[in-house]
């Protein structure tokens, strides 16, 4: 059993990955945490890839971009990306999501 230092959250949110030469593939976000997520999509990427996320969230204009994370493992649950840096902005609107999807877990 895999002990995580930050708990995930399941979801279903858009995404898109993006490559360093520059290719979008879409994304299905399946769980999250403030340091990675679990997506499924049609992209094989390699363990170590540098991908771009974005995370398309219901009813805002913007996505959430964290332009620095890794791909760590990829399986038939899908692939485990670790979120490398994320700017100041963009974590606290990553937090926002969390704490929104912690507290459903907990009401449900």
């Amino acid at each position: 059993m895999v002990t995580r230092k930050f708990p995930r959250f399941p979801t279903s949110i858009s995404s898109i990955l993006v490559q360093r030469d520059r290719l979008k593939y879409n994304a299905a976000l399946r769980d999250v945490s403030v340091k990675g997520c679990r997506v499924e999509s049609v992209i094989r990427p390699f363990t170590g890839m540098q991908l771009e996320v974005s995370l398309q969230l219901p009813g805002e204009a913007s996505p959430i971009t964290i332009t620095n994370a890794a791909v760590r493992w990829t399986g038939s649950h899908g692939i485990g990306i670790e979120f490398l840096t994320i700017a100041p902005p963009q974590l606290e609107r990553l937090t926002q999501l969390i704490t929104k999807l912690s507290s459903a877990t907990h009401a449900a």
